[in-house]
């Protein structure tokens, strides 16, 4: 990973007080015990729900500094959207950046992976954009590599989205529609509503893959539905191929759609 400057966060502080002489535990009563860091992350799990959102940080950094994956990943999720802590990307990077680079190697069918994967997307759209005033600069190729770990090591579905959109566009990588379309498909086939609607665009079309009109209205159709209010774009996409398609393509994607519901439900 790029090295980047330490984040000050006060947490060694933090830690060594809880730690010293007859231990304070996140609640202010007495321990004679210092809490663990599973118990560090359960007490924060708790605060963030009832509300308490500093004595929340204060527990999950106690428990990220021990390693506690899972309290790094959530404090990048913070830090990443400003919720309950002042918006810090750099902050954010580093909590994913110690996530994925000690645990890069979890199987992928452990509890944790789709965390440690997140943090691997998250890092990915970093590189991406890079992070103004900051060592962490625009790097499409490093962006490239971030998602392409998650999709293929964790065949983490939003990764393989976003991997299949670079090939698409030709960003960090050559443009190569044939690999985007494989991710792109294999993304869609796990329910991911974006993949479905690239994928679906490009088979209604035929943009440089072979044309399957009522596959490619399927997929749209099924990502409109999924689609949040925020992304027009698909409603869009939808609109325009539902246009131009015949009754012919229309009544077959609806038979291809059953049989997509049918299977889902098995």
């Amino acid at each position: 990973m790029m090295r980047i400057a330490p984040v000050v966060c006060g947490v060694a502080l933090i830690a060594a007080g809880m730690l010293a002489g007859p231990a304070l535990a996140f609640d202010g009563t007495k321990s004679d015990d210092p809490l663990t860091p599973v118990e560090a992350f359960r007490y924060g799990a708790r605060a963030l729900k009832t509300g308490e959102k500093e004595k929340a940080v204060t527990s999950l950094e106690y428990a990220a500094e021990k390693g506690h994956a899972l309290a790094q990943w959530k404090l990048g999720r913070m830090y990443a959207e400003g919720d309950g802590v002042p918006h810090d990307d750099l902050r954010a990077f580093e909590y994913f950046r110690r996530v994925a680079s000690s645990h890069a190697d979890d199987s992928p069918g452990t509890p944790q992976a789709r965390f440690v994967a997140n943090a691997f997307v998250a890092l990915g759209h970093y590189y991406l954009d890079g992070i103004p005033k900051t060592a962490v600069k625009r790097d499409p190729q490093r962006a490239r590599e971030m998602f392409s770990y998650a999709a293929s090591y964790f065949g983490d579905p939003d990764a393989q989205y976003f991997l299949g959109q670079l090939y698409l566009d030709g960003v960090g990588t050559p443009a190569d529609p044939r690999q985007a379309a494989r991710w792109l498909r294999l993304s869609a086939y796990k329910g991911q509503h974006q993949a479905q609607a690239r994928l679906g665009a490009m088979l209604f079309s035929g943009d440089q893959v072979p044309r399957q009109a009522a596959r490619g209205l399927m997929w749209l159709t099924l990502a409109k539905d999924a689609a949040t209010a925020e992304q027009g774009w698909i409603t869009k996409l939808y609109d325009s191929a539902f246009g131009q398609a015949t009754e012919d393509e229309r009544a077959l994607a609806l038979v291809y759609l059953q049989r997509w519901m049918e299977k889902r439900r098995d």
